[in-house]
């Protein structure tokens, strides 16, 4: 045998066992979630697995698989026993002057700025535990400010308080118990240390991504750039999702492939040896990561950013699958609880079905009358949609039909506007001018985008949100596995299914809904707001709503479930947030006859 292939032997057999340690401290840190055991006795055994590995030769790849399920668990298990303590929790009702760390973007709404912080001081104690600050609308601190308020320490909202919604449950997960009100705040100095260099990275590329821009384009571009939607109008969001491109606003692997790329090349340019360019590329992964935030996403595709420039400084080869594992491994050592988030099972679900459905799909496709970037496009967004389908009808109760197509539509903008705006950010400081113009265009790839949002989200039934319609969407999309399966089309069989596609789609239009049949004579409805009040009066000419409720109650969402699409009067009683804090969404969402509001 050939050296070459002795390596490549030794490779392949290396490769098994680097999956096996990697999977059996993602399990370790799992199985925390279902039982805990931070002892001691944990501990001291996963260190006595790691040490027994050293003198066994057959049996150390099990052995050093067992100690790292072993310390993963005990680690694990003493991770998520920080994340539940809280010594805020003991100080509920209590009203104090506080002094607050700014941890992130502000995020608005009509009503309060949410914000989240790590509490310094609280009176005269001492701590460094998380919370959410509630402020009013007018003003909003910096990320990585210290403030100082009059705070009143209060529980998270229950759910029937919150439309359903589990927000002690949700912060929980996030090591957040206690939610912070305040009407105004100080800014008295900015946070130091790893965390200022976090502030200003991302200072520093949301002005230098889109110079010159304002408004929805320059948020269009913040959140493909930043993964941050805070910019966008509700509508833009709800329709970002109901489109099937809402994960364009999160920062992915192929963000990371561009700013390593750009430093290769730049090394490349400036007749650099590519080991400077691979060193380059780990600096900048890092400053990326820094400057985006502790999203999943975005540390799964860094960590395998970084690991793939080791790999080829080592001259080791790069293995995804091992990439994406480790990728798990470290964002659940940080939170086991993140495994629960809809964030991390859409990310690695997604990556996963890329790389095991998508090179089965360009295959299928082959000799198909697509062009070859069209097959790519089709493959990547039928896999993942597939993939990620369970889980976001899990979570959030509705699966945007359209995904394909409007990740077609959508395609030919996204790469050229992630690098127009990674180009402009390193051009900012030393050539303005080029990169004001390179916003300049930049703006119209995102002005495309938004309006492929709109038009695919704004479609008929562009969402699935009843049994019915999800009975029918499996049944399209086991029609479309049928077609792929199948050798190209021609003739017979390209009418055959075109027929059945259609007969499929008319069967859905005249589905039945679970929406309840319009009245005969008067219906009252109360709304489920929590905390409020909304009224739904129908007759067979019309219906009235009268209040709202609150924003959180999703009163417009409610009425769209009940078939409701028209409102011909709307009331509004008195200017009271648990009353009419639903209705700017109302009036955007459905069409309002004639609007009732107090003198």
């Amino acid at each position: 045998m050939t050296r070459t292939g002795s390596r490549l032997l030794a490779s392949l057999r290396r490769a098994p066992a680097a999956h096996l340690l990697a999977a059996s401290l993602c399990a370790g840190l799992s199985l925390a979630l279902a039982v805990r055991l931070a002892h001691p006795v944990l501990a001291a055994a996963a260190a006595a697995l790691a040490l027994s590995a050293l003198a066994l030769d057959s049996r150390r790849g099990v052995a050093l698989a067992l100690a790292l399920a072993a310390a993963g668990w005990w680690w694990g298990s003493e991770r998520l026993g920080a994340l539940d303590r809280s010594a805020l929790a003991a100080e509920i009702d209590r009203a104090a002057l506080a002094r607050l760390e700014v941890t992130g973007p502000a995020r608005r709404s009509e009503f309060a700025v949410r914000v989240p912080v790590r509490v310094l001081r609280l009176g005269r104690l001492d701590l460094r535990e998380r919370a959410r600050l509630d402020l009013p609308p007018e003003r909003a601190p910096p990320q990585g400010a210290i403030l100082e308020a009059v705070v009143t320490v209060a529980r998270p909202r229950e759910p029937e308080e919150a439309g359903g919604f589990d927000e002690a449950g949700y912060l929980g997960r996030q090591g957040i118990h206690v939610v912070l009100r305040a009407g105004s705040f100080r800014v008295v100095g900015r946070r130091g240390g790893v965390g200022a260099l976090s502030d200003r990275l991302r200072a520093t590329v949301a002005r230098s991504m889109a110079p010159g821009l304002e408004g929805e384009r320059r948020a269009v571009i913040a959140g493909v750039v930043l993964g941050e939607d805070e910019g966008l109008e509700e509508e833009l969001r709800d329709r970002f999702r109901a489109s099937g491109l809402y994960h364009l606003l999160a920062v992915s692997g192929q963000n990371v492939a561009y700013v390593v790329a750009g430093m290769i090349l730049l090394a490349w340019a400036l007749g650099f040896p590519r080991w400077v360019g691979e060193l380059g590329a780990i600096g900048a992964v890092v400053g990326y990561v820094l400057a985006v935030g502790w999203q999943p996403s975005v540390v799964r595709a860094g960590v395998a950013g970084v690991l793939a420039s080791l790999a080829w400084l080592a001259s080791r080869p790069r293995d995804r699958w091992y990439f994406l594992l480790v990728g798990a491994a470290v964002l659940l050592a940080w939170n086991p609880y993140g495994l629960l988030e809809p964030g991390f099972q859409l990310s690695f679900a997604a990556v996963a079905a890329i790389f095991v459905l998508v090179p089965r799909l360009e295959r299928r496709l082959e000799g198909y009358p697509l062009p070859r970037r069209l097959a790519q496009v089709v493959a990547v967004s039928g896999a993942c949609g597939a993939a990620t389908a369970p889980i976001v009808w899990l979570h959030f109760g509705a699966i945007p039909i359209y995904s394909v197509p409007a990740n077609a539509l959508a395609a030919p903008v996204v790469a050229p506007l992630l690098g127009l705006a990674l180009v402009a950010t390193a051009l900012a400081p030393v050539l303005p001018g080029a990169a004001a113009a390179l916003a300049w265009a930049n703006g119209w790839l995102a002005a495309y985008l938004a309006a492929c949002a709109r038009f695919v989200g704004g479609l008929p039934y562009a969402e699935a949100t009843s049994g019915t319609a999800l009975a029918l969407l499996a049944a399209v999309a086991l029609l479309l596995a049928l077609a792929v399966r199948l050798r190209p089309p021609r003739g017979p069989r390209v009418a055959a299914l075109v027929a059945i596609g259609l007969v499929l789609v008319v069967a859905w239009r005249s589905a039945p809904s679970d929406a309840p049949p319009p009245p005969h004579g008067l219906r009252i409805t109360a709304l489920d707001v929590g905390q409020g009040d909304a009224t739904l009066l129908q007759v067979p000419e019309g219906a009235v709503l009268v209040d709202q409720g609150p924003p959180e109650a999703d009163v417009a969402g409610q009425l769209l479930g009940l078939g409701v699409r028209r409102i011909d009067l709307l009331v509004l009683t008195h200017p009271s947030r648990d009353n009419v804090g639903g209705a700017e969404e109302i009036v955007e969402r459905l069409d309002v006859g004639l609007l009732l509001e107090p003198n």
